[in-house]
């Protein structure tokens, strides 16, 4: 268990962790020497029965909330000092409204200096901690009356905490490692070491790990779990990591070590915003102010999502512009201050680290925002169900979940393309397969001349916002259950077929034939049109047209291929990515015989219709079944 001492300056905090340790946390001479907590402080006294139990002890002056909130990230149980002569004082209300807002549930109040007062004083302050606590999750928390230089109370506060720590359930491991920074230092013959707390996941001596934000991959070379020798840490801890390949100056408080899977920056994040009740003045739109979460301080400033002002002790769906990046999960609590960093002004919890810039108060947002506040996983699950699809992968690392696809409900669909794997209710899937039968009935209506879109234009024309693999996976239902059907690249109802002219039909047949000769390398326009007669413009018209019927594939401007030719170029794309898993413009020319200028035309032209997709100097495969090789996707 780790605990968090919290109070005013000068109210013995130090002293009494001292008194119950053994340890004095104050570490550095100018602490020693003007009597006051600068930085943080650490204690591990070892408990009976085995485990230890972890103190960090706070700065209790004003000027230093920000390495007070840097010290109660990630603790367990709260320790709030207060003396018996001065009573309550601005930073015992400022810190313990601070302990709410993190949401610290379990604690104990010490009312230091008792030998100082007598018990007339000590009754008034406990009513008057008992009244100040009773609106806090801290409400009801046991008070012991404690002197440093006495011992009074010192061993039944220490008893206390003992027994919270041995009582308390061990915090969970799942998800990947997460440890927010508070400290970066070097030793000499070991490098580079960083302590803080593991909100989540556990470690291993040798495991390789990421810095956020900056991105930095580091390998665990040592480890200390509450200030002993370890070859393993874990959630609820607190850690100091030798970490290899990074200098001390290359992290700094404020920073995660995490799973490589869970580095991900950002910027912009959705949150349920608490102001509270003590704070000055109400709070308006993009205010700015400071952000604190984790370990970390930055600037930011709030885009509230439902309405122009939040009074104290009111809360409201919020969007956090940083003025850079940091990290940030669903369900870590932060806290905010006014941009003077002279009041805390609330806080609250992180719903949506990857929050959109635009469309962020629509109905359906704000919707998808009070689904991701559900604490229960398949709740929340369903909740968004409804409102759409679920990219689990990015779920998953949003949530630091990595059993997502159990919590599903039973009648959802499961996509999965690729590196991505999505769900959808049932509901909700039959409905987007209706949509495309109902958007090709209208694409039919209005272009009635054309046998259907090709699939990436269906994408752009019905679906822009659904992703391409989801798209890919929606086709394949309604094609598997033959509502829809494709004919080469085109996708159309069953019952819509194109015909053509008596007379654009007898020029057809006179212009197969030519087209047939050298399908590899059929004749411009220009040459079938000057062959038959006719003059450029009416011969474009009929290969466009036929192009729109599914008889012809445009590859470039004024240049159309027979679709036997097109699948015979597609196969040798298929050999190629079969061989050395991508196709190159050298191979693919080398394999066809076309001249390198039209193997590119070629490779761009399946790239357009989604048969491939351009990767840096090569394509891969993408739909294998578009010029009739199967229905399998790679």
């Amino acid at each position: 268990m780790i605990v968090g001492t919290a109070g005013h300056i000068d109210h013995g905090k130090t002293t009494l962790v001292h008194a119950l340790t053994g340890v004095d946390t104050d570490r550095l001479a100018e602490e020693k020497a003007r009597g006051i907590s600068i930085e943080l402080g650490y204690a591990y006294p070892l408990l009976e029965g085995g485990g230890v139990l972890g103190f960090v002890d706070v700065p209790g002056h004003e000027r230093f909330i920000h390495t007070m909130l840097a010290g109660a990230a990630g603790i367990d149980f709260a320790l709030l000092v207060v003396a018996a002569d001065d009573g309550v004082m601005p930073q015992t209300r400022e810190h313990l409204a601070i302990l709410d807002l993190l949401g610290i549930e379990r604690g104990a109040v010490a009312l230091a200096k008792a030998d100082r007062v007598d018990g007339v004083r000590i009754a008034k302050v406990e009513h008057d901690l008992e009244q100040l606590l009773a609106d806090t999750a801290l409400a009801g928390s046991p008070v012991f009356p404690v002197s440093a230089v006495t011992g009074e109370g010192v061993a039944a506060l220490r008893d206390h905490l003992h027994a919270a720590a041995q009582a308390m359930r061990r915090a969970d491991e799942a998800g990947g490692f997460r440890l927010a920074v508070d400290r970066s230092f070097s030793l000499k013959g070991a490098g580079t070491v960083v302590t803080g707390t593991v909100f989540a996941g556990r470690v291993a001596v040798g495991d390789e790990l990421m810095v956020t934000p900056s991105g930095m991959p580091v390998r665990l070379r040592g480890l200390h779990v509450m200030n002993r020798p370890a070859r393993v840490g874990q959630a609820g801890q607190r850690c100091a990591l030798n970490l290899s390949a990074i200098g001390k100056d290359e992290i700094a408080r404020g920073d995660w070590i995490v799973a490589p899977t869970l580095h991900a920056p950002t910027a912009r994040f959705d949150v349920r915003l608490d102001l509270a009740p003590q704070a000055p003045a109400p709070l308006a739109h993009w205010a700015a102010v400071h952000l604190h979460l984790g370990a970390a301080h930055v600037m930011a400033r709030i885009a509230l999502l439902q309405g122009d002002k939040l009074a104290p002790g009111e809360s409201m769906l919020a969007q956090l512009v940083t003025d850079r990046p940091l990290g940030a999960l669903n369900g870590d609590r932060f806290i905010l201050r006014d941009a003077e960093a002279r009041h805390t002004l609330g806080g609250g919890i992180v719903l949506d680290p990857d929050a959109p810039a635009r469309k962020r108060k629509t109905p359906l947002r704000l919707a998808a925002l009070a689904a991701l506040e559900t604490p229960d996983i398949p709740q929340r699950l369903a909740g968004l169900l409804d409102l759409g699809g679920v990219n689990l992968n990015t779920c998953g690392v949003h949530w630091n979940r990595t059993d997502l696809a159990g919590h599903l409900p039973a009648d959802s669909t499961r996509v999965s393309a690729g590196h991505e794997d999505w769900a959808f209710s049932g509901v909700y899937w039959t409905s987007l397969k209706d949509k495309l039968r109902t958007d090709l009935a209208g694409f039919h209506e209005h272009f009635s001349d054309e046998l259907g879109p090709e699939a990436a234009r269906a994408r752009r024309m019905f679906f822009p916002k659904l992703a391409a693999p989801v798209f890919a996976a929606l086709t394949d239902a309604v094609l598997a259950d033959g509502s829809v059907r494709r004919s080469g690249a085109w996708l159309h109802l069953p019952t819509h077929s194109v015909e053509l002219s008596r007379e654009d039909e007898a020029l057809w047949q006179r212009v197969r034939p030519w087209l047939a000769e050298s399908p590899l390398d059929p004749p411009w326009m220009r040459d079938l049109a000057k062959k038959a007669g006719r003059d450029e413009a009416s011969m474009r018209r009929l290969l466009q047209k036929l192009a729109r019927q599914g008889k012809l594939y445009q590859v470039v401007r004024d240049l159309f291929y027979l679709p036997e030719a097109v699948a015979e170029l597609a196969g040798w794309v298929q050999e190629l990515e079969h061989a050395s898993g991508e196709t190159r413009a050298a191979e693919f020319r080398d394999r066809s015989g076309l001249s390198r200028k039209r193997a590119i035309q070629v490779l761009e032209f399946f790239d357009r219709v989604g048969y491939t997709r351009r990767v840096r100097e090569a394509h891969r495969l993408r739909n294998l079944g578009l010029f009739g090789g199967g229905a399998h996707r790679i």
